[in-house]
């Protein structure tokens, strides 16, 4: 132990200039793609043009199923930010010292995906100003409010959580004395680097860390509710919380793999994001591929075995049915692939996690897809079935979202460093010695002969 206290931390190889760079220098590729991204921006503010002119008609949205594809973009997409909260969180309580090149990649989407899960159900109202009824009309025994004000903690806490760990960061780039430099000046808020700074600001992490932890986990809890404290077939499930957070935490990392590989490829950033931190989040995307297998199975088996009239006739469809497609696709997605890949150790590197990970993404959308439309085309008191349809304006909104998201994300690594440069720093000085003495905190002392 006393050996491994006197080696020194190896630095990584490479120059941390390289983290500046995606900032101060701009390609052609960055053009490019911030063109075709807004394209589809474009594409989408002339769609939703089109629904607020002509209404919710040139939809595919109909009595029975007035929820489609917005509200299924909704749910994904905060599933989807539970990646950063949870994961950053997570790991900064537990110290995990290889962290800290990934949470502010993982805290990025959470604020910025955030926006577009509630701009789904503002697009879903036809008009945006019914919005304000929730409030101006409040009923404190509708989950729909529920839902608005735990998004709104949970938005207002991730913002404060990413924007702590960015202040030396940002200080860094103030006193570089480039571009932007009114805009750093006026966030770093004075950050001179003291004792006592850094002190505070640990202090503040460590407390929203803590604090975003419940915060995330009750706001896919309550986004379950909305659909749990109705009657509907399917729907009216007591294991609708704990489901709907797994299948979020889960499509959360997946998404925040597909993120990081393209970060490390685009930037040249394979120093900093390594194939450890693939592996060591292959695993922890197993494991959650193994608890929505559970979770899914379980669901489907007590409405099997309960043997209910309208609950099996959407099961069946589901199994048999026009939706079956859609329904296995999601399984071999959302499991067998993943395990297929992630269950063995020599493809758990870098390929084999976006591998997996693409396949998830796609698989937990259309989770949400055959959740949401089955049991409202199959009401319990219409004899009939209602039809579901997307139509070119959903489905040019529902891009746009996604384009715009990407774009946001783009923009965000043009002016702020992706990876934490002070957490690395940090990491190289003191990390080593942290771990060291916790080590010695658990193991064994020999004891004295005699």
């Amino acid at each position: 132990m006393a050996q491994l206290a006197e080696t020194p931390y190896p630095p990584l190889s490479g120059n941390d200039e390289v983290l500046f760079h995606p900032i101060e220098r701009t390609t052609r590729g960055f053009y490019i793609t911030v063109a075709i991204l807004l394209f589809f921006t474009v594409m989408m503010v002339v769609a939703y043009i089109t629904q607020l002119r002509e209404g919710l008609g040139v939809t595919g949205l109909t009595i029975p199923v007035y929820w489609g594809i917005y509200i299924t973009n909704f749910v994904f997409f905060i599933g989807i930010s539970h990646a950063g909260t949870l994961i950053s969180a997570i790991l900064r309580i537990c110290h995990a010292e290889w962290r800290r090149s990934i949470t502010r990649a993982a805290e990025v989407i959470t604020v910025m995906v955030l926006l577009f899960g509630a701009g789904s159900v503002i697009t879903d109202l036809g008009r945006p100003d019914r919005a304000l009824n929730v409030i101006l009309h409040a009923n404190f025994r509708s989950p729909l409010l529920w839902d608005v004000c735990s998004i709104t903690v949970y938005m207002t806490g991730s913002v404060i959580y990413l924007y702590l760990p960015l202040i030396p960061d940002i200080a860094m780039l103030r006193d570089r004395g480039k571009k932007w430099q009114w805009l750093y000046r006026l966030l770093a808020f004075g950050w001179s680097g003291t004792e006592r700074q850094h002190r505070l600001l640990e202090k503040g992490i460590a407390v929203m860390a803590i604090l975003v932890i419940p915060i995330a986990i009750s706001v896919h809890t309550v986004v379950s509710w909305v659909f749990a404290m109705t009657v509907q077939p399917m729907w009216h499930s007591t294991i609708f919380g704990p489901y709907f957070v797994v299948g979020a935490i889960f499509s959360g990392i997946a998404a925040l793999l597909i993120a990081l590989a393209i970060i490390r490829k685009v930037y040249h950033l394979e120093e900093y994001l390594k194939e450890i931190h693939f592996r060591n989040l292959g695993q922890l995307l197993l494991v959650m591929s193994l608890l929505w297998f559970y979770f899914t199975f379980a669901e489907h088996l007590t409405t099997f075995y309960g043997n209910e009239p309208e609950e099996m006739h959407i099961l069946m469809l589901k199994l048999y049915g026009p939706y079956s497609l859609l329904f296995w696709a999601m399984v071999i997605f959302c499991f067998i692939i993943p395990v297929g890949i992630l269950g063995i150790p020599k493809w758990r590197n870098v390929t084999g996690t976006i591998t997996a990970s693409a396949f998830i993404v796609v698989g937990m959308w259309l989770e949400r897809f055959i959740i949401v439309v089955p049991s409202l085309a199959n009401p319990r008191l219409m004899p009939s079935q209602g039809i579901y349809l997307p139509s070119w304006v959903e489905i040019f909104i529902s891009l746009g979202f996604f384009s715009t998201f990407i774009l946001f994300y783009v923009l965000f690594t043009k002016f702020f460093p992706i990876v934490s440069i002070w957490e690395v720093k940090e990491g190289r000085e003191k990390s080593l010695q942290e771990v060291h003495e916790r080590v010695r905190t658990y193991i064994p002392h020999p004891l004295k002969e005699g």
